[in-house]
This record gives structure tokens, sequence and C-alpha cells, in this order.
């Protein structure tokens, strides 16, 4: 009987809630006196057990939870080919993999640079996996000059070169500093400064924090799989388990 009395509240509880959300907009169907009862039922049910309340309150979370998350992998649907690679992107791994994780990243985010060896972990034992890297300089400037040197360095093949260098290297970038790093790390520095002044350097970045926005990603690293947006930096073990769960679905 406690269990049905506490489902009867709930329902009284949310049907107060849209009776006085109704009421402002002069459509909710209940008379004064009907709200009034409702209410009434609803406060003697929360002194009987208040913890209705957080019933309730976890109800409503778990059902904009579901919602963001099918909103999630609309916009994930529609964007779908953007996702599986733009020009300008890194793509590693097995480049014709079933399954494609995405990364949205940031050169300078200390919790990218901490998933970096862990990705690379990530590939090496699954080497059927697709990952494609997009930078979005979101930090500022020198994120912004990190990023058009890492972008630049794909036209010479050498995206992940230069990308591990600079996202181990603890110093604060600067354009001397790129090139001294760029060039023990073997690239042709003349032409990666001639191309991180390339305008096409900065749509495709401009392009990958626009996807973000329409995504709903606002933080770094983020990653797409699936039908999954996975914010947040996470532990190899997690993204194990998504590879895997996309990959059987």
């Amino acid at each position: 009987m406690r269990h049905i009395g506490r489902l009867t509240a709930l329902a009284a509880f949310s049907m107060a809630t849209l009776a006085l959300d109704a009421g402002r907009a002069h459509a909710d169907g209940f008379t004064p006196s009907q709200r009034q009862e409702i209410i009434a039922i609803v406060r003697q049910a929360l002194k009987a057990d208040p913890s209705i309340l957080s019933d309730a309150i976890i109800s409503l979370r778990a059902h904009e939870e579901q919602a963001q998350a099918s909103d999630s992998a609309a916009a994930i649907q529609r964007n779908q080919a953007a996702l599986t690679g733009a020009a300008g992107d890194e793509i590693a791994g097995d480049a014709n993999g079933r399954v494609t994780l995405v990364e949205f990243y940031d050169p300078r985010c200390p919790y990218c640079r901490k998933s970096l060896p862990e990705l690379d972990e990530l590939l090496s034992d699954d080497p059927k996996l697709r990952l494609v890297e997009k930078l979005i300089p979101i930090l500022g400037p020198d994120s912004v000059l990190e990023a058009r040197a890492i972008a630049a360095a794909g036209r010479q093949g050498k995206y992940a070169v230069l990308q591990h260098a600079l996202m181990t290297d603890p110093g604060q970038p600067d354009a001397a500093q790129i090139r001294a790093i760029a060039g023990r790390a073997g690239l042709n520095v003349g032409k990666l400064q001639h191309d991180m002044a390339d305008p096409a350097i900065d749509a495709q970045l401009h392009a990958n924090v626009a996807l973000a926005r329409t995504l709903g990603i606002s933080g770094t690293p983020s990653f797409v799989i699936g039908s999954r947006i996975i914010p947040g930096a996470v532990d190899l073990g997690d993204l194990r388990a998504a590879v895997a769960s996309a990959r059987a679905g």
C-alpha cells in the first residue's frame, strides 16, 4: 500500500506541476478548486514521506537525460558525413574500420594530453578501430597556434609526429618554439610556416568548432562513437567498453 501511495503522490506531484505551468498559459483544464486540491494532496504526501520529492527529481532527471541522449543521437545522424572525416582531419588506425571513434580535442587541454597515450594504446590493441581526430582550439591563442601547426603538419604526413611532440612539451608555445620542435621532429619548417598561414587551415578549425557546437559539445576531450557522445576524459577501460558496445551493435 505504501508503494501505491507513493505512486499516487508522484502522479499528483506531476499533475500539480503541469497544472501550475498550464495555469500560467490559461489552458490547464483544471478549475481553481481542483488545482488547490491537487496541491493539498502533494503537500500532505510530502509531509508523510519527504523522499517522494527526491524520487520525483530523480525521475525528472532521468527523463531529461533520456531526451538529451535522443537529441544527441539525432544530431550525430544528421552530421554523420562530417564525423566520418572531413578535409584536414587525421584518420588513424584502420582507415576502413567498421567502428569509428571521433575525438574532439584541444592540444593545450591537459586532459587531452593525458588521453593521448591511452588512445595510442587503444589503437595498438585494436588495429581494426578507426580514429578520427578533430582539432577544436577553444582555450585561447596558444591553442589556436598549436592547432594550426598540427593541422599544417598533416600536409606533410606528419600530423601525429608534431601532435605528440607539441602535446608532450611542457613549455608555452610561440612561433619560434614551434619551429624548433618541428625541426627536431623532422618536418620541413619552411613549408610548415607557409601552410599554417593558409586560410584553409583556419576554415578547417572553424568548421570543427561549429560541428562540436552543433553536437552540444562544450569541452575537451569529447568522444563520439555510434550514436553516443562521451564528454570529458575517460579512462582506457571505458573507451574499450564503448568500442566493444558499438561493435556489438
